[in-house]
Formats: C-alpha cells, structure tokens, sequence
C-alpha cells in the first residue's frame, strides 16, 4: 500500500527549504537594494549567518551540493580572502551591532580552510557581532580530511556542533559513490571532537544509494548509533545527472527503485525511533532532550535551506559564492562562479546574482508550507485569522487534498490539515498543493520519495 502511494504521489517537488523556491529567483543586476535591504534590519534581533566553502579534496558522486575538487590550497586562501572582504562590507552597511544566534558553515567542505583562515574569519566575528547566551556555531566536516589538529582549531575557534558526512559505511556502496569512510576512521574523528569540547555531533545518512539495501541503511544505523550523536539527518538520494553531470558516474540501474526507497526510508525511520530518536519532519531524528527535538515539542521548529532547524533569526545572511540568504524583504543569492564571484566582492560590490522580494502572499503560503513541513499539521482558519485574509481563501486547496484524505494521506476536520504518519514521506507533495508557483517551467526537482 505504502508503494503503491509512493508511486502515484511520488512526482517531482521542491524540498521546500524556502517558499518560494530558489529556482524561482530573479536575476540582479544591481545589488543597491539589498544594502538598502540591511539597513532595514533590526539591531535588537539576533543574525543567522550562513558561510558557503565550494571546495572539496574528491568529487562525491552523489553530491548535489555547489563545489568544485582542487589539490592545491591556493585558490581556497584566495576564496577565503573573498569571504572576508565580503564579510567586512555587511558589517559595514548592517545599522549597528548585531547579535549572532546561528553561524553555519556549509559546502563543499569547509572545514578544508587552514586553521589560519578559518580562526581569522571567527575572529571577525568575535570583534564585529555578539553572540547569544545559547548561540551554535556548526560546521560541516568530512571525516576523512579532519585530523586532530584540524579538530582542535575549529573548536580554538568556537565551533559547538559538528555535522559528519556519512552517508553508508557498506565498502561496496561507499565505491559506488566515490566516497571511502571507514567506521574507524569516523570514530576517530567522533572522538577528538568530544576530547576538544565538541560535544554536540549531527550525522548525515542517506537511502536510495547505488547497490544500497535495507539492512545496509539497517546496519549503517546501528554502527552510527554506537557513536551516538545527537541529531541524525537521513536523506533520501536525488538523482539529478541534468544539473549535476558528476552524477553520471552513478549507474542508474544500481540505483534503487521505489519500492526499495520505500522500504529503505522506513526501515531506517523505525530502527531510529526504536534506538530512542525523536522522529522530525520529512527526514530528521534528535534525541528527546536535544534542542531540535525540544523545538518540535514547543512548536517552534523551523526550516531554512539548511534544512530543519532551531534557528528562529528574523534574518538569515549568506556569505560566499551561491549563498543564499533570506531577510524579512526577500531572498537573495549570490554568484555561483567563483571567479566572477571573487572579482565582485574585490570591486567593492555584494556579490549578488539572484532575488526575489516577496509579496504578502507568499509570506502567507510560506508559513502554511513551513509548518506543514515541521509540525505536519495546520489549522487554516487560525492563519487566515491572523493574516487577516478571508476565511475561503484555501478553499480550492483544501479541495484538491481531497485525493490525498481519500488515500490517507491527510485527515481534514474543517480547515485543519494533519499529515498522517503514512503521509510523512510524501508532505512535500502535499506542500506543494499550497504552491503557487508549480508548474511554471523554471527548474527541476527530485522526487518526493
């Protein structure tokens, strides 16, 4: 039955890390709106800041991240460089001292700057921001280029939560996507972290890989479990050759198939919640007592384009080639070449290519998404109310859900939505019967499942 959903609600749509979407974002030619933007901010809110490194000593086959392979560390000093210029020119446009509650550092794989760049750019942090009581500075880490004194550098640095790259410990599998990770080697890394002070340790976990099986995800939880971090991310793997020609490498017929994908997803969600996690939103899983887990419960979880998050910052800055960002006015994105990145912030411009300056209807449809997304249930009235918008404005919507409670998918008691546990994997098609957006030829997406 669960199949049999799958594959009749299982088309193409967003992720959802943003409404409206990024593909959606309107090119720039000249960025003077966004520090007009800035300067509307707030001083008495907290920042979000997200840091974008595009580097990575080997291609992963099955990334879809933004980031290009080189052996050499001269062009990464010379990104970091760029990082700090455009560092230095928001601090210099922000309307006074800002309080920093989220710094993000994303890739790629950041943590392949030297512990010279990386404390430099913390170090402007320390000297132009404040941070909050409970702020969390996380970093991405490969394991297999994190050695003890990379370890101890980024938590010289401030770092306090560490995400690893995972994915599957199988050998075969880890071949088949070009990425060899001992559980060893990642214990090793696990353990230097906690030595430094590191303690709070999310992994990343992925199903639907080439030659993957159920009791490969099965056992790859169980040998992650014995490493016990707090927070473990469980992604499902997209295959999208047409946007990232890396993925060709991948053979298709390896790939798993829907019904596999299925089994794999659910296997690996009740393994999870048997282990003692907390299950959160589409693909995430905290301990009961981790701050994530503790957002669910409170009904303050939010999603950002990191994905699920505690992070509640009014606005969220990106800095670095393809960063996005988000402020109350709008999105932003910022060049995706990192040469032509490179020479916008050296001229003294922001780097942006794309924005969109949203209306008072996407903020409304976003929330709706949103909480969708996070809380997987919704009382339309109580939005509508507060939006002071007519109560019949979802009508059609609620209507097209009609198909998806039929199939149970979602229960619908007047205008409040519940996403059903059989429903969880596919909220994001049922997040997509809220957009407005679908459908109007710009980009491709993955399948729901």
């Amino acid at each position: 039955m669960v199949t049999a959903l799958a594959e009749k609600y299982s088309a193409p749509v967003p992720r959802y890390t943003s409404y409206p979407t990024a593909p959606h974002f309107q090119p720039v030619t000249d960025s003077g709106f966004y520090a007009k933007w800035l300067s509307e901010l707030d001083p008495t809110k907290p920042l979000s800041l997200y840091f974008h490194v595009p580097f990575c000593r080997e291609m992963c086959w099955y990334c879809g991240c933004h980031t290009k392979v080189t052996k050499k560390y001269e062009p990464i000093a010379d990104y970091a460089e760029a990082m700090r210029a455009e560092l230095n020119k928001l601090m210099d446009v922000l309307p006074g001292r800002f309080a920093l509650s989220h710094v993000h550092w994303g890739g790629g794989t950041p943590s392949i700057l030297s512990a010279d760049d990386f404390k430099s750019i913390m170090g402007m942090l320390e000297e132009g921001f404040e941070y909050t009581p409970d702020a969390e500075r996380a970093i991405e880490i490969d394991p297999r280029t994190a050695d003890a004194a990379k370890v101890k550098a980024l938590a010289e640095a401030g770092i306090n939560r560490a995400s690893l790259g995972i994915q599957d410990f199988n050998p075969g599998v880890q071949a088949a996507i070009n990425r060899i990770q001992s559980f060893e080697l990642t214990k090793e890394v696990v353990d230097n972290l906690r030595h430094e002070g590191i303690t709070q340790l999310n992994f990343d976990l992925m199903y639907g890989l080439p030659l993957q099986t159920t009791d490969d995800v099965r056992r790859t939880i169980e040998l992650s479990h014995e490493l016990k971090p707090s927070r473990v991310a469980l992604f499902g793997y997209a295959h999208v050759p047409w946007m990232k020609t890396h993925m060709k490498m991948i053979r298709e017929e390896a790939l798993p198939q829907v019904k596999a994908r299925v089994e794999q997803a659910t296997v690996a969600a009740d393994c999870l919640q048997e282990l003692g996690y907390v299950m959160i939103g589409l693909d995430h899983f905290a301990h009961p007592d981790d701050p994530m887990a503790v957002a669910l419960a409170d009904n303050n979880l939010k999603r950002n384009f990191q994905g699920y998050t505690t992070d509640d910052a009014e606005a969220l800055i990106g800095i670095g080639a393809s960063a996005i960002g988000r402020l109350p006015q709008g999105y932003t994105q910022n060049i995706v070449s990192i040469p032509e990145y490179k020479r916008t912030v050296f001229s003294g411009a922001f780097p942006l290519a794309k924005a969109l300056e949203v209306t008072a209807e996407d903020i409304l449809r976003r929330e709706v998404i949103e909480t969708l997304m996070c809380n997987l249930e919704i009382d339309l009235a109580g939005v509508l109310t507060k939006h002071s918008i007519s109560p019949d404005f979802f009508d059609d919507e609620l209507s097209k859900l009609e198909n998806f409670k039929v199939d149970g998918l979602v229960n619908i008691k007047g205008k409040a939505i519940e996403v059903t546990e059989e429903g969880r994997f596919l909220v994001r098609t049922i997040c997509a019967v809220f957009d407005t957006y679908m459908g109007r030829g710009v980009g491709k997406h993955s399948r729901a499942i």
